[in-house]
């Protein structure tokens, strides 16, 4: 164990967050997402997993330590929803509040249409498969810099 760190973070995924750099893509995705076809495309080509955690406790434990690119329009983005692309699930909902309380400020998801995600999150340096059980909790965060 380790102090200040959030327990839901695990070895694989510290590794692979503090091993990301600025601009690397990290995909969190739901139960019913290809994650370990898309996972085998990305950077690392491993699937991390965190059975048991739900997309919205995943990215708000990745963001006490990763910091979002503030050098571009949209940092997290979103799965659209097929047929209502402008639409946001509670899921969505639950991720954008995480979001802004981690930033201190409302930095509002883009959408990715359904197929476009997928070929996004192969671009990723790694997938992040969480055991949401709802529809469309799949997420692109893209890492920022850390100012010391």
């Amino acid at each position: 164990m380790l102090k200040n760190i959030d327990p839901i973070l695990s070895p694989d995924l510290l590794q692979v967050l503090a091993a990301m750099g600025h601009g690397d893509d990290i995909a969190v995705v739901d139960a019913n997402f290809p994650a370990d076809s898309v996972a085998r495309h990305t950077i690392t080509g491993k699937l991390i997993r965190l059975d048991g955690v739900d997309a919205v406790q995943a990215v708000g434990a990745i963001l006490t330590v990763l910091p979002l690119d503030s050098f571009v329009e949209a940092p997290a983005r979103r799965m659209e929803i097929v047929g209502a692309p402008d639409e946001l699930p509670e899921v969505q909902r639950e991720v954008q509040r995480e979001i802004d309380d981690a930033e201190g400020q409302s930095l509002p998801m883009a959408s990715i249409e359904r197929f476009a995600f997928y070929e996004e999150a192969k671009k990723a340096y790694a997938v992040v498969a969480t055991t949401e059980g709802r529809a469309y909790g799949c997420f692109l965060l893209k890492k920022g810099v850390v100012f010391f």
